[in-house]
């Protein structure tokens, strides 16, 4: 293990707390599928991770982010995470942001609760995909039989909402309507909720097609910020 390792490890070390090592499994849900067996915690909030990660992340290299991405405890790789999609942010190399999309594909299976997906993917895939065209890796992942791998296709069109492209994020979530796992179903309500924040129409148009066959968490996350009137109509299948 190297010095810049270590030296992130007891950065936050230093600012993990007991009560909340303890208190995080719970408030996550342990057990549901959000967090993998074996996970730990050291007890490091999220603005305290983010202060590391802005302190590291130009010194660390991408071979000692993959060392603290495969660590058991959750801060770790998190931290990992915000320092990897500072690096994409802060470059304007095409060579080293190819880089680090390989390094995440590469690290996918250590990418495996809702916490990290949402951290990450659309911050650094998602976006990669829509400013180089890439769509077919997104599509990939979002046909894998890995749960995580797709979610982290949907999510990771949360990009092309914010640029005002839907397309993309209606296709997936059309695609994984029937998928078993809630986790899914949240996510797709929720780029759909996005969708909807802005063109309303858009969403309506979408739900009008489809409501009835969105699992019941989908359809709530989706409908969310509609009118309380309009909301009710899609719940009781009255639309």
């Amino acid at each position: 293990m190297t010095n810049i390792v270590k030296e992130v490890q007891g950065a936050l070390a230093v600012l993990s707390i007991p009560e909340k090592a303890e208190f995080f499994p719970r408030f996550f849900k342990t057990g549901k599928g959000e967090y993998g067996e074996g996970d730990l915690f050291l007890g490091v909030t999220v603005p305290d991770q983010r202060s590391v990660a802005k302190e590291y992340y130009s010194k660390i290299s991408l071979e000692d982010l993959g060392i603290l991405l495969s660590s058991v405890y959750h801060e770790h790789r998190l931290a990992a995470l915000f320092m990897l999609v500072s690096k994409f942010e802060k470059t304007k190399d095409p060579a080293i942001k190819k880089e680090i999309i390989d390094f995440y594909l590469n690290h996918l299976k250590y990418i495996n609760n809702w916490d990290l997906v949402d951290s990450s993917c659309y911050k650094i895939l998602g976006r990669y995909a829509f400013e180089n065209q890439k769509e077919d890796l997104l599509r990939k992942l979002s046909a894998s039989e890995e749960m995580w791998h797709k979610r982290i296709a949907v999510v990771g069109t949360m990009h092309y909402i914010k640029k005002g492209s839907y397309e993309l994020t209606k296709e997936f979530v059309t695609n994984n309507l029937k998928h078993s796992h809630d986790l899914m179903h949240k996510a797709n309500g929720w780029l759909l909720r996005e969708m909807g924040n802005k063109n309303e129409k858009e969403l309506i148009d979408y739900l009008n097609i489809h409501y009835k066959e969105m699992p019941r968490t989908c359809l709530r996350y989706a409908i969310e910020k509609l009118d309380e009137d309009v909301r009710q109509d899609y719940l009781k299948g009255r639309v």
